[in-house]
This record gives C-alpha cells, sequence and structure tokens, in this order.
C-alpha cells in the first residue's frame, strides 16, 4: 500500500512525468532526422531511450501508486526489470559501434549510474513484496521518481544539443586562456597549417 502521507506526492509526479514525456516526443519529433538517418549517431540514439526510459519509469510508479489496492512493490519490480534490460542493451549498441563513432566514457558512467537507480529499485520493490507495510521502501520511491526526472531531463537537454558548461570544462578552458600569446590569442607552440603544394 501506498502511505498517505505520500498520496499528494503521486499526484503531482504522475502529471508531471505525463507532462515531459509529451515534451519529449515533441523533441524526438524535432529530431526526428538526425535520430533516423543511416549514419545517425548512436548516442543521440541511447539519449532519447534512455529519457524516455526514465520518464516512463517515474511516470509508471506514480500511477501505480495511486491505484486502489494494488501498491507499488509488483508494478516497480517489473518497471525495474525493464529499465535493466534497456541499460544491457544500450551498453551493447554503444560497444557495437564504438569503433566507427567516438564514445566519450561520461556515457558509459551515465548509464552505470542508471543501473545503481534502477538497482536500487529493485531492491525497494522486493523489500516490499516481503512487507506489504514497509514504509521505508515506499519512501524510496518517491527517491527514485525524483531521479528518473532529473536524469530524464539531463538526457533531453543533451539530446537537443544544449549547451553543457561543466567545472571541469571551464577550469581546462581558462588555464589554456592563461597560456595563450597576448599579441596572437594563439596557444605556444601554435604553428598555422601549411598550404599544400598544388604544383
Amino acid at each position: 500500500m501506498t502511505p498517505e502521507s505520500l498520496h499528494d506526492f503521486f499526484i503531482a509526479c504522475a502529471g508531471v512525468g505525463g507532462t515531459l514525456i509529451g515534451l519529449l516526443f515533441v523533441a524526438i519529433s524535432v529530431e526526428h532526422e538526425r535520430l533516423t538517418a543511416a549514419d545517425a549517431n548512436q548516442l543521440h540514439r541511447v539519449r532519447a531511450s534512455a529519457a524516455l526510459t526514465s520518464f516512463t519509469n517515474a511516470f509508471a510508479i506514480s500511477l501505480f501508486a495511486l491505484v486502489p489496492n494494488v501498491g507499488l512493490a509488483w508494478p516497480a519490480f517489473a518497471v525495474s526489470l525493464g529499465g535493466l534490460f534497456f541499460v544491457a542493451a544500450s551498453l551493447l549498441s554503444l560497444m557495437r559501434v564504438r569503433r566507427l563513432q567516438h564514445v566519450a566514457p561520461r556515457e558509459t558512467l551515465f548509464l552505470v549510474g542508471l543501473v545503481a537507480v534502477f538497482v536500487f529499485q529493485l531492491d525497494s520493490a522486493v523489500r516490499l513484496i516481503s512487507r506489504a507495510n514497509n514504509v521505508s521502501a515506499a519512501r524510496d520511491f518517491a527517491i527514485v521518481v525524483v531521479a528518473c526526472f532529473l536524469v530524464g531531463v539531463a538526457r533531453s537537454w543533451e539530446l537537443i544539443g544544449g549547451p553543457s558548461i561543466g567545472l571541469g570544462g571551464e577550469v581546462t578552458a581558462l588555464v589554456r586562456a592563461r597560456h595563450r600569446n597576448p599579441a596572437t590569442g594563439r596557444e605556444p607552440g601554435w604553428e598555422p597549417p601549411r598550404e599544400r603544394d598544388e604544383r
């Protein structure tokens, strides 16, 4: 059973989940050519699928939490297995294309983080199955829903090509800017490209 204290939370999350999924469909339709072209970057496809999986997971948990006499345990168990299958398929997909397309380590780390979310959800579902009145396990699903929304938003932002400003990248850019020649704006050791001899 869903604790009464979480009822309003899941009502709000169901509305948020439905809205985010609708917006994601709009984003995917805008990026349709880039996602379906024969030479499309597999990372874009994985990002789109990851966003949809995260939003769908949060949406499903929120809806089932509101169904009387159904509870969270078994629906959350099933959805977490689906999420783990998605991550496994995504990792295999990236391994398949890594010789043809560059795959940044952060993409793999992201999928590992998604595994952690689904494993946490699976553990909470098992605890709730073994003891139906486990309030702590039910509250864990609220954390999972919030985590899935954050993951989905991050993936959606990357999917549409939103700017990424990270601490590591900014520090690196600052260090490079300090070492540039003030007169030329070039880094030390920079040489202009040589012109090819067309004779």
